[in-house]
């Protein structure tokens, strides 16, 4: 209880639950809530000006009204705390002339905010807390106070459908993660074995490579072998874990940097300057070319691609743009942008996935080379 009384008092919300909700619309909405309010407090402004001296306190009325819709897009729950801070304070000070009601009216549609995108205890908690600072309140609307529960009930409920797609949207992704990491670890088996198969090779010939190694130097090479086979008998192992039930495992060798230019698509441009980057490097940067080419021919048809790939302060950047092309296709996981992330994270590496000025798209990952 005290915890959730904390967090909506006192938490930091990082939900962005209003510009998930709204998607692309977010700023017209925002826009026209601005207006709203803007209207809303000059009249109310503009009515404690009539009533009382015209160089009183209506910049703290215009303020109070106005500037928790500002808020608005960032947080709901931000713009109900300052509207329900202010409400008490700022009608007291202004005498309760009748004009501070507007106030009242500007708390009631952000505390329905609150009810709409957040969790029941954190509703409960601003419902009770809106409750008790109009009735402490001097306001014409204490017979009004009981409308609060039954409104935000209201929008509680309606919003139940939001808050759990909402839920369900988040568990996709962190599957998607975890599927994709399994898929890393999977495709990352057979560049750790081939270099631990050298590692065998090289202990087993060090005698022969190497003459006039004494007795136990010899015996060390042998017992460093010996680690590196039950190295790779573990690998596999945990390779038929990490496999999902059904999913034959993979014979062939894993793509390297060096077959970059094989994805382009007729009319699309590679262009790769570097060849000596670690095999997971070369792995990494190929799959994200893949996806993003793959992402271009189904949400952008027609479109035409380029790619550049280079060694570029200690970074292997990897860039691939396509221009705008016809009516998306559709279809995909899509959770193909997840897949690239966490990618580049194995690596410590950087993504950027973003719309270009020309109506395209652009994908740029920066991984570390570390001593390359």
């Amino acid at each position: 209880m005290f915890r959730t009384l904390y967090w909506t008092l006192l938490g930091i919300d990082r939900t962005q639950v209003l510009v998930k909700a709204l998607g692309r619309f977010r700023k017209p909405f925002h826009g026209a809530l601005l207006v709203y309010a803007l209207v809303f407090a000059i009249v109310g402004s503009a009515r404690l000006v009539d009533l009382q001296d015209p160089d009183g306190w209506w910049p703290a009325l215009f303020a109070s009204v106005f500037l928790p819709y500002v808020l608005l897009i960032w947080s709901p729950l931000y713009a109900w705390r300052l509207a329900a801070i202010t409400l008490y304070p700022v009608a007291t000070l202004i005498g309760w002339t009748g004009v501070a009601d507007f106030q009242y009216w500007t708390l009631l549609p952000l505390v329905a905010g609150v009810a709409a995108f957040y969790s029941g205890g954190v509703t409960l908690t601003a419902t009770v807390l809106t409750m008790a600072a109009v009735g402490f309140s001097e306001s014409q609307h204490h017979d009004a106070i009981m409308a609060v529960p039954v409104i935000t009930g209201v929008i509680y409920l309606f919003g139940a459908r939001g808050r759990v797609e909402r839920e369900l949207e988040e568990q996709r992704g962190e599957k998607a993660a975890l599927e994709e990491r399994a898929r890393i670890a999977r495709e990352m088996h057979d560049v750790v074995a081939h270099h631990m198969s050298m590692v065998v090779v090289r202990c087993e010939t060090a005698p022969y490579r190497l003459p006039g190694l004494n007795e136990a130097a010899q015996k060390e090479f042998e017992e460093v072998g010996q680690a590196a086979r039950e190295a790779i008998t573990d690998m596999q192992r945990l390779l038929g874990v990490l496999r999902t039930d059904g999913q034959a495992p993979e014979k062939g060798p894993q793509p390297g940097i060096s077959r970059i230019p094989e994805l382009a698509r007729p009319g699309d441009e590679a262009e790769v300057d570097v060849d000596d980057v670690p095999e997971a490097v070369g792995l990494t940067a190929y799959r994200i070319v893949q996806e993003a080419l793959t992402n271009a021919t189904r949400h952008a048809p027609g479109s035409k691609a380029s790619v550049h790939v280079q060694k570029r302060d200690g970074q292997l950047d990897v860039l691939v743009r396509n221009t705008a092309g016809g009516p998306s296709r559709g279809g995909g996981s899509g959770q193909g942008l997840i897949g690239m992330r966490e990618r580049v994270k194995v690596h410590g590496g950087t993504l950027t996935v973003k719309s270009t000025e020309d109506g395209g798209f652009l994908v740029r990952a920066r991984i570390p080379l570390g001593g390359k």
